[in-house]
């Protein structure tokens, strides 16, 4: 089923038709048999039909995971109010955003361009984004060896906190940005290595090893894979909010397509948002072996239930409160993102010295 939540909206039923009506956005989704495989589902396998009226003013964005259509006036009507689309792929690849004119501050962008370009100015941001990973990442870690029973997963989790450790306090240290960028890569591996200790439940059905993309190759990189497409999405938001293009970034390099800035700015949302929940959602066994399924080829997806799972679950989260340290204000975890690339424009802008990530305590 289709669901809206915190103002976005996703499409994730195959054959899904949006129409526009005035200020409204029409949703037909077609019911399809439960055996029925998805890639024999289409308008003429479906057998029925059903339709959600959402008016306009109630979303920021849509969603579209898999083959389904918006018609040109609902194109329009997204457009003339702000509201972006984004095609993905069903594991949460984006693979386009359309907007419309976007209402930005030049001045802001040929700013973030400049600094984009001087690589002292991208190594003191990238030094700043990494802490503020390492640490969460770190922190991440510290909570389940105070919560874990065994003896040894404490002493292995303890033993990569005080590896993280180190790698903060170096952090000053390290001027070069592909020294900066190998300190993270170490960093990641360590992190990852150990990340399986932090299952509570079902450690033999979700075994990790390491970190895999493009596909993933288990299930735990499957669920990371998608959490960390919902959160590049909000970021991506976030920035074009903020008046930054989210594809020029300091950390990442630029590719054709890539999101660096995106990538960049959701770095420190990772281990306390998307892999923290990837590891409830396990423990709690609100996601298990049958929610995915595995291809040819070694790559492992989700099924139609488990991504829906997982896209309500994340949801959910992002309507929790959590007190911001910089601001010291209260505030849900869907507003974060802007929060933080509003620190970051300001930092670009000369406002405040150093760009400040968010380190939840």
């Amino acid at each position: 089923m289709d669901a809206i939540q915190q103002n976005t909206l996703y499409l994730t039923t195959p054959g899904t038709y949006v129409a526009r009506d005035h200020l409204t956005l029409q949703v037909e989704v077609p019911v399809y048999p439960d055996d029925l495989p998805p890639e024999k589902r289409s308008k003429d396998t479906a057998t029925g039909q059903r339709k959600v009226a959402i008016p306009i003013h109630h979303l920021e964005s849509i969603c579209v995971f898999g083959p389904s259509t918006i018609s040109p006036p609902a194109l329009d009507l997204c457009w003339e109010h702000g509201v972006a689309v984004n095609y993905l792929n069903e594991w949460g690849r984006l693979h386009a955003r359309m907007t419309g004119v976007a209402d930005t501050s030049v001045t802001l962008r040929r700013t973030q361009f400049r600094a984009a370009d001087d690589p002292a100015k991208c190594a003191a941001i990238a030094r700043q984004i990494i802490a503020g990973k390492l640490q969460n990442s770190r922190n991440s870690l510290l909570r389940a060896a105070r919560e874990t029973v065994s003896a040894e997963d404490r002493e292995r989790l303890e033993a990569v906190t005080d590896a993280l450790a180190r790698q903060i306090r170096d952090l000053p240290g390290i001027t070069g940005l592909d020294s900066l960028r190998g300190a993270e890569g170490m960093a990641a591996n360590l992190y990852f290595m150990v990340l399986s200790l932090t299952l509570k439940q079902q450690r033999e059905e979700f075994t990790f090893n390491n970190r895999s993309r493009r596909p993933p190759r288990d299930r735990i990189n499957c669920l990371l894979s998608f959490l960390y497409a919902l959160v590049r999405h909000d970021c991506i938001a976030a920035l074009t909010a903020a008046g930054l293009d989210p594809f020029v970034g300091f950390l990442h390099v630029d590719r054709p397509n890539r999101p660096s800035l995106a990538l960049d700015l959701m770095e420190e949302f990772r281990p306390w948002l998307a892999d923290r929940l990837a590891i409830t959602l396990i423990n709690r066994q609100q996601i298990g072996p049958e929610h995915f399924k595995d291809r040819e080829g070694g790559a492992v997806e989700f099924t139609e239930t488990g991504r829906k799972h997982v896209i309500k679950a994340y949801q959910e989260r992002k309507q929790e409160n959590l007190n911001h340290p910089l601001l010291d204000q209260n505030l849900r975890l869907a507003q974060l993102p802007f929060i933080q690339a509003r620190v970051l424009a300001r930092h670009l802008r000369g406002d405040i010295p150093d760009y400040v990530p968010l380190v939840p305590k």
